[in-house]
């Protein structure tokens, strides 16, 4: 469902990623690991379209997605890609149930299909309680989890997620954990992820090291 294929970047004359090749299939978690600085997150930002590579080409499910206009791009992004960051980046004047609606709501969906897609996701995660209740009301661990329903509501094809339990505590981590789990096996959903959590690149179906550009296979 994705293929990276020689994918450099280069910021002035620091070489980041020296020609990274990846294959992802469907239903499955990749977490990528290594030392801070290698340019995981660099190649996580390329693989989710955030940025472009110097030199490389990307295919996302058929779709050679660096070929398309800035505003095609977008497009794809918001309905094919879903992401989840170490920071929720929540709207804090905004409740739980809106929050996780606005891709859709980007997406060109109605307001009130927007809220049902919105609270099926909710309600699955766990917070059927906790709909109208805004970010500063909530903990970070369910704030991680409109962060999650947000990157689902539009029903991506694949979920990067970069040190998605870097500021939650341990309980709300080892939740976390369990729910990615979950998500891939009832929704045949995709994730790769960057992390530093030991425990969290072990539940993963396969984990890759970067290190000096490029990515290995851990064993």
């Amino acid at each position: 469902m994705l293929k990276a294929s020689n994918i450099h970047k280069s910021y002035d004359k620091l070489k980041v990623l020296k020609g990274v090749d990846l294959e992802i299939s469907e239903a499955s978690i990749t977490s990528i690991v290594g030392k801070s600085g290698t340019g995981k997150s660099t190649l996580l930002h390329i693989l989710g379209t955030l940025d472009r590579p110097d030199i490389g080409e990307l295919i996302i499910e058929g779709e050679n997605v660096f070929k398309l206009s800035s505003r095609k791009l977008a497009r794809f992004r918001n309905s094919r890609i879903g992401f989840v960051f170490q920071f929720h980046h929540l709207i804090p004047e905004f409740t739980a149930l809106e929050n996780a609606g606005i891709p859709a709501m980007i997406n060109n969906k109605t307001k009130a299909e927007a809220n049902r897609l919105a609270v099926e996701l909710l309600d699955y995660l766990g917070l059927s309680e906790r709909l109208h209740h805004k970010p500063s009301e909530l903990s970070g661990g369910e704030q991680q989890r409109v962060a999650v329903a947000r990157a689902l509501v539009n029903k991506p094809s694949i979920i990067f997620a970069d040190e998605p339990t870097g500021n939650l505590d341990t309980t709300s981590s080892n939740e976390l954990h369990q729910l990615l789990v979950k998500l891939k096996e009832d929704f045949s959903q995709s994730f790769i992820i960057v992390t530093h959590n030991q425990e969290l690149a072990s539940m993963s179906d396969r984990c890759l090291e970067m290190y000096d550009g490029m990515l290995r296979e851990m064993t």
